[in-house]
């Protein structure tokens, strides 16, 4: 009996240790402290999801050659990415930051979320950046036609939603949209197969169409950094 006790409050201590660190800000812990110990900041840091941590997985020479940094974590929502936005991102001290980020609030994956909850995130995370002094690229949703884990959602409108916000914000924060979605789109709104096994993550072919996008992104930012915002009403959206 005292066995069977003794497992049980191990299993309900870890399982309550994981629960707490429900940003996983454990996971990219011992790697920022390398950066910042090192001085050597990265130009860009990419925050996102599964997209974006698949991406430095798969691809590390594209990263490394860059000097990118990759701060994804599969599965996560925009405010659990905003909660870890300070040591995963403002604390590298990145001239860029790449935010890809809200398919996963979209298909529901923490309740839940509106338009207007996931776009406040978005500008969160981005305002975050601006008072550090780090350029911004706001990355349009990719395309997904239905999440296979929930096929409920109303993919392609919240995706159509959310982006037609970020070009418009983009543009009123003097940021930079990065159009993936128009590049990878079918006609059907969907991620087109030959850039993703599931209709919902790009494959190497899928990020070989990105690479060049983001490259150029980057790029823009770092030059319009010096330039003065459009003066242009503030964009709102309304609560689903």
């Amino acid at each position: 009996m005292k066995k069977l006790l003794s497992l049980f409050a191990l299993l309900f201590t870890t399982a309550t240790s994981d629960a707490q660190d429900w940003p996983n800000l454990k996971k990219y812990e011992a790697a920022n402290q390398e950066i910042i110990v090192s001085t050597k900041n990265p130009k860009a840091v990419f925050m996102g999801n599964s997209i974006t941590e698949g991406w430095w997985q798969q691809r590390p020479e594209f990263f490394e050659k860059h000097g990118f940094v990759g701060r994804g974590i599969g599965g996560q929502t925009t405010p659990q990415m905003l909660i870890r936005f300070t040591p995963d991102v403002i604390d590298l001290k990145p001239e860029v930051v790449v935010i890809l980020a809200g398919t996963n609030d979209i298909a529901g994956n923490t309740g839940p979320s509106s338009v207007k909850m996931i776009t406040d995130n978005l500008a969160a995370m981005a305002q975050l950046a601006k008072a550090n002094g780090i350029k911004v690229v706001l990355s349009s949703i990719l395309p997904v036609k239905e999440y296979p884990w929930s096929k409920d959602a109303d993919a392609v409108g919240m995706i159509g939603q959310v982006n037609t916000w970020m070009k418009r914000y983009a543009a009123e924060q003097g940021f930079v949209y990065l159009d993936y979605f128009s590049a990878m789109v079918d006609d059907e709104k969907g991620l087109k197969k030959k850039y993703s096994g599931d209709g919902v993550h790009p494959d190497l072919k899928g990020y070989a169409v990105m690479e060049p996008l983001v490259l150029k992104a980057v790029e823009n930012a770092l030059k319009q950094g010096k330039k003065e915002p459009k003066k242009t009403k503030t964009s709102r959206t309304k609560s689903l």
